[in-house]
């Protein structure tokens, strides 16, 4: 849970790039467009691409930080106005959880007069220091997950050339993209082989899908 502000956007980050690249890069080469423009198609998503992750991460973790700061406020408020109603109400919670009426209010009156505002933060919000939103934290480990994930597929790219172009793009990205899952799932605590799986099957479909459509416009590019 410590891990979790910056392990989901990193993650996230590093897929995106993986699988956006690569698709990128297999779709402008499956439709006939030389080195120079699979490559420069690369370098643009590469860009724009850690940009917008870090400005979406920024926008959308901020977002949930004004609301936490809210939901705090009003609580506050609440605790100085109403604080017998807030004490109930905390005794009532940890009553439904199986505490003993009368310990569940002993403790509340215990937990209130040592910290009433972090009592209520964490078991009426379910707020924690472990999961508070961090958007700075998150938008720069989101664009530079980002920009690694895509280097990977771009450095396939200028490495191979023509008709190796497709095969090789595509392998590389889904075997980074099982090494990806295996290692956030270790980091995690998870099962690794099912999230190698689950995000290497959809990064080929992916690139399959935006390889299709450029093989349709032969030339364009």
């Amino acid at each position: 849970m410590e891990r979790i502000g910056w392990l989901r956007a990193a993650v996230l980050g590093a897929n995106d790039g993986i699988v956006s690249t690569a698709s990128l890069i297999v779709g402008v080469a499956a439709a006939g467009a030389g080195s120079a423009s699979v490559l420069m198609t690369g370098v643009a998503g590469l860009v724009a691409g850690a940009m917008s992750m870090a400005a979406g991460e920024y926008v959308s973790v901020h977002s949930q930080a004004d609301t936490e700061r809210s939901d705090l406020a009003r609580e506050r408020r609440e605790l100085a106005e109403t604080p017998d109603a807030e004490l109930h109400e905390l005794t009532a919670i940890y009553t439904a959880r199986g505490v003993a009426p009368a310990l569940a209010r002993e403790v509340a009156v215990q937990l209130t007069q040592h910290d009433a505002l972090g009592a209520h933060a964490r078991d009426e919000l379910g707020l924690s220091v472990h999961t508070r939103a961090q958007p700075l934290q998150a938008a720069l480990a989101s664009a530079a997950s980002f920009t690694a994930g895509a280097a990977w597929p771009l450095a396939v790219a200028w490495l191979a050339f023509g008709p190796r172009l497709l095969p090789w793009v595509g392998a590389a990205s889904v075997a980074a993209l099982a090494l990806l899952g295996m290692l956030a799932a270790r980091v995690g605590g998870a099962a690794m082989l099912p999230a190698a799986l689950r995000v290497s099957v959809w990064g080929a479909l992916a690139m399959a899908v935006t390889a299709g459509v450029g093989a349709l416009f032969p030339g364009v590019a």
